[in-house]
């Protein structure tokens, strides 16, 4: 007896973003955890600066033969910039399409900011897609946060950049004030059903200076622990990959800035590795308690060796605890996964066979 099945996720996408980063360009306000200064390293500018800044170094991208790559609009809310920079920024990437260096726009931006009107204008100019920073769908945690907007106002965005012509992504943010797991998981449903063409995760963390740092100090916040949050973002990514997500990021990105000013939460430098090792192994250990108890063998398709075993192959106790121990466990260069009793023929056989290329529904 023995089962072959795919990795869920989908197939990753070609993308070489090339991000502009707008720090709290656009916000109304502050939300608790906000320090977008330290998270994309970029302290605020004036609009047009950064405009100028732009047109110079697309330029220069040009000139040098770099790219082609997207446009990616992120840290303010990009659809609420103040008179019509929105647009100046969309057009001017729109230009560099046209010359060959850009091959998509996107940005980011507030469920509450998005006009169906702007949408429809900037989807004229270019702009192909919008990220909507969701973070949760619970209303009491929304408020905590200081968000200014409840869960209608992200289903009524995700609709409008749909009827603009748009192509949808997600923001999560777990382990914000009063986030619990269980709200987690019905956030991820959540999102699945809207079916967006890609999701983030990024578990909240602490940063200095933030009124969330405020909340800390004073005991009235405790952020998620490391394992809390690995462990909630693989169920989470699991969700998202079955039902045609693509997860493009889980943890914020390293920073210096960051990294030096963070207080407290799961900042860990490999978060996207931990997480997906862990979604990884709870795949493998469904599938081998189908096949119930006793050693196993079986080959993994090699793009996967990298996060098999885990960080510092934290897994390997758990994989021997499947009937998996590292001699059991092959890499080749296949597509699916194959796995099968001990007693199923020699291994050499049972190797050999398995790494020849299978075609799966």
């Amino acid at each position: 007896m023995g089962v072959i099945f795919r990795h869920p996720e989908p197939t990753p996408g070609n993308i070489r973003i090339r991000p502009v980063f707008l720090p709290f360009a656009g916000c109304p306000g502050r939300c608790v955890y906000c320090a977008q200064h330290l998270q994309t390293g970029v302290l605020p500018t004036r609009l047009d600066a950064a405009l100028a800044r732009l047109r110079l170094e697309l330029e220069a991208a040009l000139a040098a033969g770099r790219g082609p790559y997207e446009i990616g609009f992120y840290g303010g809310t990009f659809t609420a910039l103040p008179g019509d920079y929105a647009e100046r920024f969309t057009a001017l990437a729109g230009e560099y399409r046209e010359r060959g260096l850009v091959t998509r726009v996107r940005c980011s931006t507030r469920p509450d900011a998005s006009d169906p009107g702007r949408l429809s204008v900037l989807r004229g100019l270019g702009l192909d897609m919008v990220e909507i920073g969701a973070q949760t769908f619970d209303a009491g945690v929304l408020a905590i946060s200081g968000r200014g907007h409840g869960p209608d106002d992200i289903f009524r965005a995700c609709r409008a950049v749909r009827e603009a012509g748009l192509a949808l992504g997600l923001q999560l943010l777990p382990g914000l004030p009063g986030h619990t797991r269980e709200m987690f998981s019905r956030d991820v449903e959540l999102a699945a059903s809207l079916a967006p063409e890609t999701a983030r995760i990024y578990p909240c963390v602490v940063a200095a200076g933030t009124r969330l740092a405020a909340m800390y100090e004073a005991g009235e916040y405790a952020p998620w622990d490391e394992e809390t949050a690995a462990e909630a973002a693989a169920e989470g990514v699991l969700v998202l990959w079955r039902a045609g997500v693509r997860v493009i990021r889980i943890g914020l990105a390293p920073q210096d800035e960051l990294t030096a000013a963070v207080i407290a939460g799961p900042v860990h430098p490999a978060m996207g590795n931990l997480v997906r090792a862990r979604a990884l192994f709870t795949l493998v250990r469904d599938k081998a308690r189908e096949l119930g108890a006793g050693p196993k063998r079986l080959v993994v398709p090699a793009r996967y060796a990298g996060e098999f075993w885990g960080h510092g192959r934290e897994l390997s106790d758990g994989y021997a605890g499947l009937g998996l121990p590292r001699e059991s466990v092959r890499f080749a260069d296949v597509a699916v996964f194959t796995m099968c009793f001990e007693g199923e023929g020699q291994a050499a056989d049972f190797f050999s066979r398995a790494e020849q290329p299978v075609s799966v529904s």
